[in-house]
C-alpha cells in the first residue's frame, strides 16, 4: 500500500463525499421539460436551471458535444504546458481562480436554492473570498474542503451535454490519455509537481504527512534545537479529473435510472479506487482513471441488470 491506512481512508472518504455531493448538485440541476408554444405549435423545452448563463442549447447533441469536450480538453492541456514552459504562474493562478469561483457558485447555489430566493447572490458572495483564500492564501484544510465543492459544480456543467454512452466513451478516452501521460510521457507527474511547488494551487485532493521515520527525525531535531534541519514531507494526492469523471457518469445515470442506480456508479468508482490504493507501491505513480473507469463500467453493468 502506497500510503498508510489512515491517509488512504481519508482520500477515499473525500472521494466518496465528493461523489455524493455531485449527485446532489446534478439532481438539483436535473432536466425539467415544459411545453411552450412557438408559432402555434407546442414544443418541448428542456431546462437545467444552471446559473451564470451555463444552460446548454436546446438542440444539444451528445455525440457532437463529446468531440467538442475532447478538443477543449486537448487545448487546455496544451495551454497548461505552454504556460508551464514560460513559467507563467500568475496567469495560471488567475485561471484557477476564475474556474474555482464558477464551480463553487454552481455547488453553493444548488445547496441554497431550496432556502432562499437570493441563492445565486449569496453563492457569489461566499465563492469569491473562498476562491481567493484557496488560490492566494495557501491552507491545506481549506484546499481540501473547497475541492469537495468544486468538482460537483464542474460536473454539473458537463452532465447536460452528454448521455450515458457518450460519457462511457469519454471515460475510455480519458483513461487512455491518463495511461499515456503517467506511464509513457510522464508529464502528468511534472504538471502535478509544478502546480504544487510553483503555482501553489493543485487541482485535486492534497494531503501532506510525515512517515514514522520522519516524525522521529522531527522530534530529534526539536530536542536538539536544530531549527534549520529539513524534514522530508510525504504527499498523498488524487487528481481532480479522477473525481469529476465518475460524477459525470453517475449524473448521466441519475437522469435516466434514478438515485439508487447513480449511487451504484459512485460506489463502483470508490471500490475500484480502493483496490488501486491497496495494490499501489510507494514511490510509484499510477493513472487512476483506468481503474476508476473499470469500476464505473462494472457498476454500470449492474445498473442495466437491475433495470
Amino acid at each position: 500500500m502506497k500510503h498508510s491506512i489512515k491517509i488512504t481512508l481519508i482520500l477515499l472518504g473525500m472521494f466518496l463525499v465528493a461523489q455524493f455531493i455531485g449527485l446532489f448538485v446534478v439532481g438539483v440541476y436535473s432536466p425539467e421539460v415544459t411545453q411552450i408554444e412557438i408559432n402555434g405549435t407546442a414544443v418541448n423545452q428542456t431546462s437545467y436551471n444552471l446559473p451564470l448563463g451555463l444552460e446548454p442549447p436546446q438542440d444539444t447533441n451528445p455525440k457532437a458535444n463529446i468531440l467538442s469536450i475532447v478538443i477543449a480538453f486537448f487545448f487546455a492541456i496544451v495551454i497548461m504546458l505552454i504556460l508551464m514552459n514560460f513559467k507563467a504562474e500568475l496567469i495560471l493562478r488567475f485561471w484557477f481562480f476564475l474556474v474555482i469561483i464558477i464551480a463553487l457558485i454552481l455547488t453553493l447555489n444548488a445547496g441554497l436554492l431550496g432556502f432562499t430566493n437570493y441563492a445565486l447572490i449569496i453563492s457569489v458572495i461566499i465563492a469569491i473570498p473562498l476562491a481567493y483564500l484557496k488560490v492566494f492564501q495557501r491552507d491545506i484544510l481549506l484546499h481540501n474542503i473547497t475541492e469537495l465543492l468544486i468538482y460537483p459544480g464542474i460536473a454539473a456543467i458537463f452532465v447536460p451535454l452528454l448521455n450515458i454512452w457518450t460519457t462511457v466513451s469519454l471515460l475510455i478516452l480519458i483513461s487512455i490519455y491518463d495511461m499515456y501521460a503517467v506511464w509513457h510521457a510522464k508529464f502528468m507527474q511534472k504538471m502535478a509537481k509544478y502546480q504544487i511547488n510553483q503555482v501553489k494551487v493543485f487541482s485535486g485532493f492534497f494531503i501532506p504527512y510525515l512517515l514514522p521515520k520522519d516524525k522521529i527525525a522531527l522530534e530529534k531535531a526539536k530536542k536538539s534545537k536544530l531549527k534549520n534541519k529539513k524534514i522530508k514531507m510525504s504527499v498523498a494526492i488524487l487528481g481532480g479529473g479522477d473525481v469529476i469523471f465518475p460524477i459525470i457518469l453517475a449524473g448521466a445515470v441519475l437522469n435516466v435510472f434514478g438515485l439508487l442506480s447513480a449511487i451504484i456508479i459512485s460506489l463502483g468508482a470508490t471500490v475500484a479506487l480502493a483496490i488501486l490504493f491497496h495494490y499501489s507501491e510507494k514511490g510509484k505513480f499510477y493513472p487512476a482513471m483506468p481503474f476508476i473507469s473499470a469500476g464505473c463500467f462494472i457498476a454500470l453493468g449492474i445498473v442495466y441488470l437491475i433495470n
